[in-house]
């Protein structure tokens, strides 16, 4: 079955990024075989992906989900029309203002497969809309002080049920379902 989630490295106190953007504080520590283990377990699952359009509507290197080692169609949110854009084998749909249109397209390219989102306004806009099964976070210890905040702004409360916990080198992995209570009919 098709689960919808949330999947972020972020800080302990919670940004995907640093205030320019940035994510070099990503690569800083030292990763376990564990570590590595438990994001290769994830992006395997994974059959879609659901983020956000640069302003140029192009693929960056640097934007490729994942450093582009999940071979998976792409869906990214954009305010105007494009053509699709395929690179490297992954096809980058761009679709128009409808972030739950791009979910359901997600899933249905997904088949059995996993649909992740990525990204902070992604990531709150399906939260709000009850479109999200699970979150998957892979806190690093580092408190950048400010930044762009994964979750800041969502206004609504979200019940989570813990999955699962692990840590190992330098990482704490956290999966937790989006309760019932707080997802869509």
């Amino acid at each position: 079955m098709s689960i919808v989630f949330i999947h972020a490295t972020v800080t302990l106190d919670g940004f995907l990024a640093a205030p320019d953007g940035g994510v070099d504080w990503m690569f800083d520590f030292p990763s376990a075989p564990e570590d590595e283990d438990v994001v290769g377990r994830v992006c395997a699952k994974i059959g879609a992906v659901v983020g956000g359009a640069n302003k140029t509507q192009t693929i960056e290197d640097a934007e490729k989900p994942y450093g582009g080692m999940v071979k998976a169609p792409v869906f990214l949110m954009t305010h105007r029309a494009a053509d699709p854009v395929v690179m490297d084998g992954v096809t980058y749909t761009f679709v128009v203002d409808d972030i739950a249109e791009a979910v359901a397209s997600a899933k249905q390219a997904a088949g059995d497969k996993w649909v992740s989102l990525l990204g902070g306004s992604i990531s709150r806009q399906c939260l709000q809309l009850g479109l999200v099964d699970e979150i998957h976070l892979d806190v690093v210890p580092v408190l950048l002080g400010a930044g762009i905040s994964l979750f800041a702004g969502l206004g609504t409360r979200i019940d989570l049920e813990r999955l699962e916990t692990s840590a190992f080198a330098s990482e704490t992995h956290l999966r937790f379902r989006v309760a019932a209570s707080s997802r869509a009919a």
